[in-house]
């Protein structure tokens, strides 16, 4: 194995492979998300409390019925933004990604990339201009019509895939997911403090949706003018295809050297692959397991900010940057969970540990009376991250290089699909259950997460236990 295969900063790598590096494409992107969604709960938030600034100075109960009121503006006003952002991208994402394969792999990124500086500027030109709230369903639109995040998310898991080993490949795509996180803890724990710049309601936010705008726009040119996209290594190493084909699923990633993984394929007893049992059904069970899943992580998600808003937390601009900061905190934490946890679990349990951690934490969630026990809970999904990305590395060890892009934003879509669902499903949830036991969505995750575990572990009794007891009778 050459130097610049062993080690990436070794040769004359700097001045060709540095080009396609994914990272900073997706560390400006995720800065700019960050600062905008921040941005955009905290307009809404001040267009409906503008309505209802007058009323508190008046009683306790009244301003209660007030908050009440000013939340269900706001969770209608997201039930109708979520479902234009998760329908709009089924219209163009599959053939993003049908393109992208065919003709070149910087189409479903380059395409949503110029959607979401579209969609920055109408939040930017709403803060200017004052422009009714509206808006923002138009600059949806666009962001979805140009692929969403499902075809750019989709685009950078197959350059991320191609240009990583197998053995390395579920370390390769958790560290684009840790750099997502560095870059959305970073945009978060800024946002707050950015949007009260300008004093005054008028223009509140000018400063924060301005940055968004920027970082998005260095994230199109970079993505246009320097990307470049990686050889894939699966060419080089087509001798130990057959052999990981399927056992990527069950333990291929119980080391980080990618010297020692290709002894131990070649060396070791390579284990079966299980005749009779045809891809198509272990990759029918991620999917199912996924989507269970991501019901789960997507209604907590889309609760939250209404959650952290009322009594009994009530935070203001700064609290609610430091939240969303916390949960970008997962993306490290799941890093180093699968560092540490793939030299010695298999994939299968790897994605449990992370469902049982979510599930857990949502359900601590759903008591939560302190903004110290939100941290705490917070703290518990430590590992949330590692299922969908386990599961993406896992399908990608299935399937060809040639179709990880259809392969990729096919699961994207059902997960955005599933997820629009969720959302509406979610806030209506919400608004009936807020003023009775406003932690139920978080219990209902809770439900969800560890749901999906059954799935993942029909995937594990059917690729792992035969091929260890064939092993133990043989000894």
């Amino acid at each position: 194995m050459s130097p610049e295969t062993s080690c990436p900063w070794m040769g004359h790598l700097p001045r060709l492979q540095v080009r396609t590096w994914i990272e900073p494409v997706v560390a400006s992107t995720q800065v700019a998300a960050s600062l905008y969604d921040a941005g955009l709960l905290l307009v809404v938030k001040e267009y409906y409390d503008a309505g209802g600034s007058s009323n508190h100075s008046a009683s306790p109960s009244t301003r209660g019925a007030v908050e009440d009121q000013q939340q269900r503006a706001i969770s209608n006003f997201y039930i109708i933004y979520n479902l234009v952002m998760g329908l709009t991208p089924l219209l163009s994402a599959y053939w993003l990604g049908w393109l992208s394969d065919r003709y070149h792999r910087k189409i479903s990124i380059c395409v949503p990339l110029l959607g979401f500086l579209l969609c920055r500027l109408g939040l930017l030109l709403k803060v200017l201009l004052d422009w009714p709230l509206e808006v923002m369903y138009a600059a949806a639109t666009l962001k979805g019509l140009c692929g969403g995040f499902s075809a750019f998310w989709s685009g950078v898991m197959a350059l991320g895939s191609l240009g990583s080993s197998e053995g390395r490949r579920s370390v390769r795509l958790v560290l684009i997911d840790l750099i997502l996180g560095l870059a959305g803890f970073c945009g978060s724990m800024a946002s707050g403090h950015l949007f009260k710049q300008i004093a005054g309601r008028a223009r509140q936010g000018l400063v924060l949706t301005a940055c968004s705008v920027s970082c998005a726009t260095f994230g199109l040119f970079y993505s246009l003018l320097v990307l470049k996209v990686p050889e894939s290594v699966a060419k080089s190493n087509k001798a130990l295809t057959t052999v990981d084909t399927v056992s990527g699923m069950v333990g291929t990633y119980r080391t980080l050297d990618p010297d020692q993984s290709e002894k131990q394929s070649v060396v070791g007893h390579p284990p079966p692959l299980g005749k009779g049992k045809p891809p198509k059904a272990i990759i029918a069970l991620l999917f199912v397991g996924a989507i269970i899943y991501d019901l789960a992580v997507v209604g907590t998600v889309d609760v939250m900010p209404l959650f952290v808003l009322r009594a009994p937390l009530s935070w203001n601009q700064v609290q609610v940057g430091y939240g969303m900061a916390a949960g970008y905190i997962i993306f490290i934490t799941s890093f180093l969970g699968v560092l540490i946890f793939s030299r010695c679990f298999r994939d299968t349990t790897m994605i449990m540990i992370g469902m049982v951690s979510f599930g857990s934490g949502a359900l601590l969630l759903a008591f939560v009376k302190k903004t110290y026990m939100f941290y705490i809970a917070r703290a518990i999904m430590l590992f949330a991250l590692i299922p969908i990305t386990t599961i993406r590395s896992a399908m990608s060890k299935l399937i060809k290089g040639s179709s990880y892009g259809k392969v990729f934003v096919i699961l994207q879509l059902s997960l955005a699909l599933t997820g629009v669902v969720t959302s509406t499903v979610y806030n209506e949830i919400y608004q009936l259950t807020m003023e009775k036991f406003v932690g139920t969505c978080f219990t209902l995750s809770s439900f969800l997460s560890f749901l999906a575990i059954i799935p993942i572990g029909i995937v594990a009794y059917k690729q792992v236990p035969r091929s260890q007891f064939e092993d133990i009778t043989e000894k």
